[in-house]
């Protein structure tokens, strides 16, 4: 697990989409900064994304540097996979997170101009009782991989267990995420 958070802040650190002028005057070059800054957890408590950096994060999210980053930080994790030998005694976990890592919630965020306005509890709950949130292909396709190896896989969420398990159990479920050991829910 280590290994893939390293390769995700590596990974997403270094890229940058190709309509980002480079100079360092120009606003772009600022959201290249502030997003290695949070990656790499160097701004504290901080709340929204600056509102320079909307078009930037939007552009990430949606123009393909996101789906191809996720895309290389699969094909990592399963050239790591390839060096594993399960010993077979059913004892072996792999964990993955549900909310941006199982399934997008950029649909969502869209609504919030990427990140600019402020986290909305009951407004994210209200998106999350919709079900709607498509798989992260390259993530289900690993979540496949990881059950037919060998591992039980556990699934982790800070979503309210109490009301909002049955709709993420079901979206789970429409989205192909089925087979899994365990949801564990707050």
């Amino acid at each position: 697990m280590l290994l893939l958070i390293f390769l995700t802040i590596s990974v997403v650190a270094t890229s940058a989409s190709p309509w980002i002028p480079m100079d360092g005057n120009n606003p772009a070059s600022y959201c290249l900064s502030w997003r290695l800054a949070i990656e790499t957890n160097n701004v504290r408590a901080w709340r929204t994304v600056p509102l320079q950096c909307m078009r930037y994060v939007e552009a990430y999210m949606l123009a393909g540097q996101y789906d191809r980053d996720v895309e290389l930080i699969g094909e990592q994790v399963r050239v790591y996979l390839n060096e594993i030998v399960l010993p077979g005694d059913g004892m072996d976990a792999w964990i993955l997170d549900v909310d941006d890592t199982c399934l997008s919630n950029v649909y969502y965020y869209r609504l919030k101009r990427y990140g600019c306005d402020p986290y909305d509890p009951t407004g994210f709950r209200t998106w999350a009782m919709k079900g709607e949130s498509p798989a992260i292909q390259p993530v289900l396709e690993l979540f496949n991989d990881l059950i037919e190896i060998g591992f039980k896989v556990f699934l982790v969420t800070g979503r309210d267990e109490e009301t909002l398990r049955q709709a993420t159990v079901e979206n789970l479920h429409n989205q192909g995420f089925t087979g899994y050991e365990r949801l564990i829910m707050r």
